[in-house]
């Protein structure tokens, strides 16, 4: 039997933080759904878990070697509270190329049978250094409403539409 090419979320890769009077969600890297993530020639965890051969100050990270459909998507819990800022962490590697000209979008839906909202993201402008993103600056923010039946968040980082092989992407972790 073939192996599944994508990876399905792993959610004990997923915590949750309160704060004050608001929940933080973070996904890290296998608590993502991700387009061809299982496949090696696409996408890589740069750190594996419980690798003793890491340097501590390393994150663990998925790695994008070669795709031409960028798909990492997540799904939260139901939501509590009225609004959620979606922020992922990124950078580009040195030789990161197909980014220019590339639209990538950062989507969400407040239920599955939700209305998207978006904004569209310069990746190519990322460097090497894990950065937030979009920035405190140019927040995105879904608002939830109230009377919503299903409120579980589906987001998630998009680049299906250029046809164009990218490569570099490192997908830290999102919030």
């Amino acid at each position: 039997m073939a192996r599944e090419p994508h990876q399905k979320a792993n959610y004990e890769h997923m915590e949750e933080q309160d704060h004050n009077d608001s929940r933080e969600y973070i996904f890290k890297p296998r608590a993502f759904n991700i387009v061809w993530g299982n496949d090696k020639r696409c996408w890589r965890m740069a750190k594996p878990i419980g690798s003793s051969t890491s340097s501590k100050n390393e994150k663990e990270c998925a790695e994008l070697v070669q795709v031409s459909w960028l798909e990492v998507t997540g799904i939260t819990p139901k939501l509590s509270a009225s609004k959620y800022q979606i922020t992922f962490q990124l950078s580009l590697e040195k030789g990161a190329s197909g980014w220019t000209g590339a639209p990538v979008f950062l989507m969400a839906k407040v239920g599955k049978k939700g209305k998207y909202q978006w904004k569209k993201l310069e990746v190519e402008k990322l460097t090497r250094d894990p950065t937030d993103f979009p920035s405190e600056a140019d927040p995105f923010v879904v608002e939830i409403d109230p009377g919503q039946v299903d409120k579980r968040l589906y987001f998630g980082l998009y680049e299906v539409w250029s046809g164009k092989w990218k490569q570099g992407l490192k997908v830290y972790k999102a919030t």
